[in-house]
């Protein structure tokens, strides 16, 4: 039996994507499972016209997080098989179907990791894609974590785990899925079982998220190195930089671009693949997304080095259990 579940939070905007896409799946859940968090808009009325049409269980949970929210979901859920999505996707319709099958045609599968892609409705957000998102062929399948927009497992190693920590609300899927991968449970990349995922709209959305995510960063205490070499980077070299361009040689400057286009390679080299989904494919499209992608890396960065130690002070002050014991 295969249970589909999701969290949602006032999105009424575009819960139909989610739930039309459900609609049309070649494989459909034999229950589906949605827990709201509480939502102020019209979230929880769409979802209720959608009962007489699929196997729909509604569970209102106000202020959960969403962890807390996927957790609910999973202790309610009745198949031995957990398909896990998000809202504000778009499923392909094959995706239920190419993320249950691993686990479907063999017992000792237990994680079915999926793919997502951008799905870029302005050029601002195929600079936003572009620069966020990687490509398939940048995926290694041995240590991959899937994202939990698009990930199928056994119903009894996400208990094995306790779910997902409920302490942390962003970057819990990365906890869920380490944890996953210490209990040495097999891993299977699917990258056919596909979702589309809208990037953020804007410069400010943009900055939130990942200021939020650098902040779980640090509250679960991920990627040390990563956060100091960006550190690194910005505090130190850069500045050095500068004053070797100014107060000795100009040739230090063209060290600097040399390292700025290395830095910006992986944007730029994903652009185009970005771009045939673009509203428009014109020049003048085609600069703006090139001038955009510096900036939102930039603003990125910023966001990630003020977040990561506000997360760390909370964790100092909060002292949570430490996800690495299984």
């Amino acid at each position: 039996m295969i249970t589909l579940i999701a969290t949602v939070l006032n999105e009424g905007d575009n819960i139909h994507h989610l739930m039309n896409g459900l609609l049309n799946q070649t494989r459909q859940a034999d229950e589906i499972i949605i827990v709201d968090g509480g939502s102020s808009d019209n979230t929880v009325a769409i979802l209720h016209t959608y009962e007489n049409r699929l196997p729909l269980n509604i569970i209102v949970q106000p202020d959960c997080n969403i962890s807390q929210g996927r957790n609910t979901a999973i202790y309610h859920a009745k198949g031995d098989i957990l398909a896990i999505t998000d809202a504000g996707v778009r499923l392909t319709e094959t995706w239920l179907e190419k993320i249950t099958q691993p686990l479907l045609d063999n017992d000792t599968v237990t994680v079915v990791c999926g793919f997502f892609k951008a799905d870029p409705q302005t050029i601002f957000e195929v600079a936003m894609g572009a620069t966020t998102l990687p490509l398939v062929d940048e995926i290694d399948s041995d240590t991959f974590l899937p994202s939990s927009r698009s990930i199928a497992l056994r119903q009894a190693a996400a208990k094995h785990v306790n779910g997902y920590p409920e302490w942390l609300d962003y970057c819990e899927d990365l906890i869920f899925d380490l944890r996953l991968k210490m209990t040495q449970a097999p891993f299977v990349f699917v990258p056919d079982a596909l979702v589309y995922f809208r990037p953020r709209s804007t410069m400010t959305a943009y900055y939130k998220q990942y200021y939020r995510y650098a902040r779980g960063d640090g509250k679960a205490d991920l990627w040390r190195k990563r956060h100091a070499l960006r550190y690194i980077t910005y505090l130190v070299a850069l500045p050095l930089l500068l004053l070797l361009t100014f107060f000795s040689h100009p040739a230090f400057l063209l060290l600097g671009v040399f390292g700025g286009l290395l830095y910006l390679y992986r944007p730029y080299r994903r652009l185009p693949q970005v771009m045939r989904d673009a509203p428009s494919q014109s020049p003048l499209a085609w600069l703006q997304a090139i001038l955009l992608i510096p900036i939102i890396r930039a603003v990125g960065d910023i966001a990630k080095m003020l977040g990561y130690p506000v997360g760390w002070q909370w964790r100092l002050q909060h002292r949570p259990t430490d996800w690495n014991q299984v």
